[in-house]
């Protein structure tokens, strides 16, 4: 789960409970067309109760744990007050196993219960009995009740018989199959002083693997997920102790470990390259300056100005997020909040910046290309530019109204901080995969759409002969790998990182997003210089013999 959000986040900078199965029972009364799930219909009035399903039911019906539509959370909300609350019908088997409590309200001293996969739980005098997991629930749990006495249940599971509580691409796994809920009345009991203090034992863990105390969230992702908020895991050699300010479903998982050595690495590489990157966007930047001054054709040809002036504010924007990344791997351990705030919303303005002309280029080719005539626009340019810059300080200020930056750390298992950025919070990651993975998935498969568009017509321009002249195969190799980079090909290794197994793709990813700048420098050089003459095979000329073929046909 850590190295999954390490993975997004660093590359993403580099170039890198029961409460919502109601509210999905009241979408239900709002009009959900289909009222079935698992052949069961669900019906919105019946939220309350606690229905006859089968125990088993998730382990034969997919849908239930898959599926997001509003019958199946309501149907699961229900299922997961059913184990809360499961009765002596329902327990006593190896799926699940309950103890049933009255509980005063004038409690003198905290609550002591054991628990073991075998034996389930029960009442204990001492945390030192016995070698099985242990709860301790505080008397504050109690005291806020309004009655003198309270029914609670504590309810052992075995996830792998009953099919529930999977998460969608989990890495981790769960210690004994077992997950341990704790349920008061019908109270959601939260924030508390005095946390919950739950006990698992284990025997002394592999050095790769990282115990992380986790709850389940029925409205994280799709149908349900593991949450670590409000828990803090105190891990030990043969036991790790889960401090917990609420009630609900807990369970230790077991993650494959943060590799220190090998985030350090890749921070050092990503380092080195966005140095390589700044001075070539500067090198870039002085080569377009350079052309303006020298050559007449860059000064009165429209397309070329237009085109190179693109490609300006696409350096540019990498030359800011490069800056951006440095400047926050620099100073964000030792930055105030607020100072740490503004940079990660800086950060994320350059990123945005750098998606969002990502995406006017492929819309600048989609008008040479496809909208061949008819694609006039007075100030064109500058209407780019204000869509360019002006759009990502649009999200930025949105998300920064709602508290969405600040310190972003990933720890390893004594608590030593691996990473530490100023960038969106781990409250708002929501804000991370909204506005990056969605924004730029959409923009990636817009640009993929016009590269083929491109491609085929410029194999059709050469196949039927209406481009003449010399044109060595590399420069046109250059040509279309240079392309595929400035519609931001290199940023979609970012979906092909994951587990383990991703080091190699991490580390490519590192290199090519962080070089970004030094492909664009070389391709321009390349193509735009010393011979001019030799221009008129290049790709922006194809564009304009294209233009003119297709307005002839017109």
């Amino acid at each position: 789960m850590k190295h999954m959000l390490l993975d997004t986040v660093l590359l993403f900078l580099l170039l890198s409970d029961a409460a919502g199965g109601q509210d999905s029972c009241d979408a239900l009364q709002r009009g959900d067309g289909i009222e079935e799930c698992c052949n069961i219909t669900v019906e919105p009035e019946e939220r309350n109760e606690a229905p006859g399903l089968p125990l088993d039911l998730p382990r034969h019906c997919a849908e239930l744990r898959r599926s997001s539509r509003p019958a199946c959370r309501c149907l699961q909300a229900r299922w997961l007050r059913l184990v809360q609350m499961a009765g002596p019908a329902l327990s006593g088997t190896d799926r699940l196993q309950a103890l049933h409590l009255n509980v005063s309200r004038g409690l003198a001293h905290d609550l002591l219960l054991s628990f073991s996969p075998a034996q389930g739980p029960m009442t204990i005098s001492s945390m030192e009995e016995g070698k099985a997991g242990k709860i301790r629930l505080p008397r504050e749990v109690f005291q806020s009740l309004s009655s003198q006495t309270a029914h609670m249940v504590v309810t052992v599971l075995n996830i792998q018989q009953l099919g529930m509580f999977e998460e969608d691409n989990q890495m981790g796994q769960v210690l004994d199959d077992t997950v341990v809920g704790i349920m008061v009345e019908d109270l959601y009991v939260s924030g508390l002083q005095d946390p919950v203090h739950l006990t698992f034992a284990h025997q002394q863990l592999p050095p790769n693997v990282t115990p992380l105390c986790v709850f389940w969230e029925p409205n994280k992702g799709q149908a349900g997920g593991w949450s670590t908020r409000g828990c803090v895991t105190l891990p030990g050699d043969k036991e790790t102790v889960c401090s917990c300010n609420h009630l609900t479903f807990f369970t230790l998982l077991l993650n494959p470990a943060l590799n220190t050595s090998m985030v350090q690495t890749l921070v050092a590489v990503a380092n080195t390259g966005c140095g390589v990157a700044v001075a070539f966007s500067i090198f870039t930047i002085a080569f377009y300056i350079f052309l303006r001054c020298s050559y007449q054709q860059f000064r009165s040809e429209e397309t070329l100005r237009t085109n190179l002036g693109l490609h300006m504010n696409l350096v540019s924007s990498l030359l800011l997020l490069n800056l951006a990344f440095l400047l926050n791997n620099g100073v964000s351990s030792r930055a105030m909040p607020g100072l740490c705030s503004a940079l990660g919303g800086l950060t994320h303005y350059c990123l945005l910046c750098c998606f969002t002309w990502t995406a006017l280029e492929g819309s600048h080719l989609y008008l040479l290309f496809v909208k061949v005539l008819g694609t006039y626009i007075h100030h064109y340019l500058a209407k780019l530019c204000l869509v360019g810059w002006g759009f990502p300080a649009l999200v930025v200020v949105v998300a920064g109204a709602m508290g969405s930056y600040g310190e972003y750390s990933i720890r390893t298992t004594d608590q030593q901080t691996v990473v530490h950025l100023c960038w969106i919070n781990s409250e708002h990651l929501l804000v991370h995969y909204i506005t990056n993975c969605g924004y730029f998935s959409l923009v990636f498969l817009f640009n993929t759409a016009i590269f083929g568009v491109v491609a085929w017509k410029n194999c059709h321009l050469w196949s039927t002969g209406m481009v003449q002249g010399r044109c060595k195969a590399w420069r046109v190799a250059l040509a279309v790998v240079g392309l595929f980079c400035l519609l931001g090909a290199t940023w979609a290794l970012a979906f092909l990182s994951y587990g383990s197994s991703s080091v190699p793709i991490l580390y490519l990813s590192a290199i090519l997003n962080s070089l970004q700048g030094l492909f664009i420098f070389i391709w321009l050089v390349v193509l735009y210089y010393p011979k001019m003459e030799e221009t008129t095979n290049s790709l922006s000329h194809i564009m304009r013999n294209d233009r003119t073929v297709a307005g002839s046909q017109g």
